[in-house]
C-alpha cells in the first residue's frame, strides 16, 4: 500500500453506525451503567463488540425450533408437547394462569390473527423411582429408573407476528448479555465497598497498636494495611469507564459463556421414563430440543410455540372462574 493511500484511507470518515448498534450502545447506558458514556472512545470501542453480539444473538434465536402448536390436540399427537405437560389440562392452567398472555390478550392487537407467536421455556426435572418393566414377554418389578418431567412452564413475548416475536426475543438476549455484565460490575463495586470497610477496621486498628511497642504485630498489620490498600486501588481502577468499556468489549466478543443453546436428545416413553429402546416401540420416542443457560445459570428447554387465540381465552377466563369460585368458598 503505498504512503498516498494510507493517508487517505485514514483521513476517511468513520462510516454510520447502523440503527441496530446505535439502540444497542444506548442499552449499554440504560443497563450496564451511564457513566460508560463519558469513556474516550466509547462508540468506537463498542460498535464492533455490539455489532458482533447481535450477531450471535440473531443465530441464537434463528436455531429456535418452530413454531410449534401447543393445545390439546398437540399433546396427544406430538411426544415433545405430551412430555411437556403432565396432562391436557396443565396446558389450559398454563394460558389462564400466563399474565403475559393476559396482557396480550387484552390488546386490540390480538384479533389481528386467530394464532399468535411466543417462546415457551420449561424447566427439565428427572427423579428416581422404582417401578416395573417388560423385555418381550418377561415382566419385572422394582427396576431402577429415571422419569424425565418439565416444570415452571412459561410463554414469553405473544404477538400475532411471529416476526415481531422474534425480533423481542433478539432484544431480550442482547438484554440478558448487558445485565450478565452488570451484575459483574455490581459484584466489583461490592467488592471495593468490602475492601474499604476492611482498610477503616486495620486502619483503627493500628491506630490502636501505635501508642505500644513497635513489634512483630504491628508490622504484619502495617503488611496488611498496605495489601489492602493495593487492591482498593486496583478495585477502583478496574471500576473506571475506560476499563469498563474494555472488559465489556471483550465480554461482547465471548457471549457464548453467558448465553447458549445446548441440543438435548432424550429417549423417553409415553409416562417419561427414559428407556434404552429403540424405534422398535410405538410408545417410545426420542425428543430433541435445545436448552438455554443464561443469567441464572439454570437450563430451560426453548421453542417457539403457536397458540390459538380462541383457546387461550377460553383458558383465561377457565382460571378466571376458578379464581372467583376459590374465593367465594
Amino acid at each position: 500500500m503505498s504512503l498516498f493511500s494510507a493517508v487517505s484511507d485514514f483521513l476517511k470518515p468513520t462510516p454510520p453506525l447502523s440503527p441496530a448498534v446505535e439502540k444497542a450502545l444506548l442499552r449499554v447506558g440504560e443497563l450496564v451503567s451511564p457513566q460508560l458514556k463519558s469513556a474516550s472512545g466509547f462508540e468506537q470501542k463498542l460498535a464492533g463488540p455490539i455489532e458482533y453480539a447481535l450477531g450471535y444473538c440473531d443465530g441464537l434465536i434463528s436455531a429456535l425450533p418452530g413454531p410449534i402448536d401447543v393445545n390439546r390436540r398437540s399433546f396427544s399427537n406430538d411426544p415433545l408437547v405430551h412430555a411437556l405437560f403432565a396432562t391436557a389440562h396443565d396446558i389450559d392452567q398454563m394460558l389462564g394462569r400466563s399474565q403475559a398472555v393476559r396482557d396480550y390478550l387484552a390488546e386490540p392487537a390480538c384479533w389481528e390473527s386467530e394464532y399468535f407467536y411466543a417462546l415457551f421455556a420449561a424447566r427439565r426435572m428427572q427423579k428416581k423411582q422404582l417401578g416395573m418393566s417388560v423385555q418381550g414377554s418377561v415382566v419385572q418389578s422394582d427396576v431402577p429408573q429415571i422419569v424425565i418431567y418439565f416444570s415452571d412452564q412459561t410463554l414469553i413475548q405473544p404477538n400475532c407476528s411471529l416476526e415481531t416475536t422474534l425480533q423481542h426475543l433478539r432484544a431480550n438476549a442482547l438484554d440478558s448479555l448487558l445485565k450478565t455484565f452488570h451484575d459483574h460490575v455490581e459484584a466489583l463495586r461490592a467488592e471495593r465497598e468490602g475492601l474499604r470497610a476492611d482498610l477503616s477496621v486495620e486502619r483503627a486498628h493500628l491506630t490502636v497498636l501505635r501508642g505500644k511497642t513497635p513489634g512483630n504485630e504491628h508490622a504484619v498489620h502495617t503488611r496488611h494495611l498496605e495489601e489492602l490498600d493495593q487492591r482498593l486501588r486496583q478495585s477502583a481502577e478496574s471500576l473506571m469507564p475506560d476499563q469498563l468499556v474494555e472488559a465489556l468489549a471483550e465480554f461482547l466478543h465471548a457471549p457464548e459463556s453467558s448465553l447458549a443453546l445446548t441440543p438435548v436428545t432424550i429417549t423417553v416413553d409415553r409416562l417419561g421414563i427414559v428407556s434404552d429402546n429403540g424405534s422398535d416401540d410405538a410408545n417410545v420416542h426420542t425428543l430433541d430440543f435445545p436448552e438455554l443457560s443464561a443469567r441464572d445459570k439454570r437450563h430451560y428447554l426453548v421453542i417457539l410455540a403457536r397458540i390459538s387465540r380462541d383457546e387461550a381465552l377460553e383458558a383465561v377466563e377457565m382460571v378466571r372462574d376458578q379464581q372467583h369460585r376459590f374465593m367465594l368458598i
